[in-house]
C-alpha cells in the first residue's frame, strides 16, 4: 500500500475543510457545492476511503501519527505495537512414529 506524503495529506485536508465551510455558508450555490464534492473525492482517493468523512478522519489520524508514529494500517485504524502471535509450525511425524 502506498502511503501519501504528509504534506499532500495536510494540503488536501485544509482544502476540504475550507470547501466544507464555504458550502455550509452558501449551501444553495452549485459551484461551491461542486468544489466541496471535488475536494471530498480527492481526499477519498488520497486516503483510500469511500466516504469523505472517513477520509478526513483518516487524514487527521495520518497527520497526528499513531502511538508509534506510523499513520495507519490497511483497515484505517492505528497500528498496534508487536506482531501477530502465531502457533509454532507443526513438525511432520516420521513414518516410524505413525506405525
Amino acid at each position: 500500500m502506498l502511503i501519501p506524503a504528509k504534506a499532500e495529506v495536510a494540503r488536501q485536508l485544509l482544502r476540504y475543510r475550507a470547501c466544507e465551510r464555504a458550502m455550509l455558508a452558501a449551501p444553495s450555490d452549485r459551484a461551491v457545492r461542486a468544489t466541496f464534492e471535488d475536494s471530498g473525492y480527492t481526499l477519498c482517493v488520497l486516503m483510500g476511503k469511500r466516504c469523505a468523512r472517513e477520509a478526513a478522519q483518516a487524514a487527521e489520524r495520518c497527520l497526528r501519527g499513531g502511538r508509534d508514529g506510523r499513520p495507519w494500517e490497511r483497515d484505517g485504524g492505528p497500528r498496534r505495537r508487536g506482531g501477530i502471535r502465531r502457533a509454532p509450525p507443526v513438525q511432520p511425524r516420521s513414518r516410524a512414529a505413525r506405525h
